[in-house]
This record gives C-alpha cells, structure tokens and sequence, in this order.
C-alpha cells in the first residue's frame, strides 16, 4: 500500500504534468495563430482545444514515466 508522502508524490507529479504540457500546447497553438478562445468553434479554435488537450495528456504520461523511472533508481 502506497504511503501518504507517495501519493502526495504522485498527484503533485501527475498535475505538474498535466498544466506543463497544456500550456505547452496552447503556447504551440498560439504560435500557430489558433486562438482558443475565440468566439464560436471555427476549425482553428478546434484544433487548439485539441493541442491542449493532447499536450495535457502527453505530460501527463511524461510525469508518470519520469516516477517510474526514479522509483526504480531508488530501490
């Protein structure tokens, strides 16, 4: 069973993840004048709703390896 300090760990991490890789994404959609925010759901405004979310998913993931892989140095 996971300790108290690990799951701190693991939710610190998993959200440190998440909002790195989002901003990453919508940074990369602002570089590409997708503005995500605009009014109404053009095709641009889509997209950048999904760079955000694909880049949220993708440090999410990073995050979780990056904890497996100190886990594994520290046994």
């Amino acid at each position: 069973m996971a300790t108290p300090q690990q799951l701190l760990i693991e939710g610190l991490s998993d959200a440190a993840g998440f909002l790195a890789g989002a901003l990453l994404g919508w940074g990369i959609g602002a570089l590409l004048g997708w503005q995500l925010f605009s009014e109404g759901y053009g095709a641009s405004s889509i997209a950048a709703i999904a760079l955000v979310g694909l880049g949220g998913g993708a440090g999410l993931q990073l995050a979780r390896r990056w904890r497996i892989r100190r886990n594994n140095h520290t046994e």
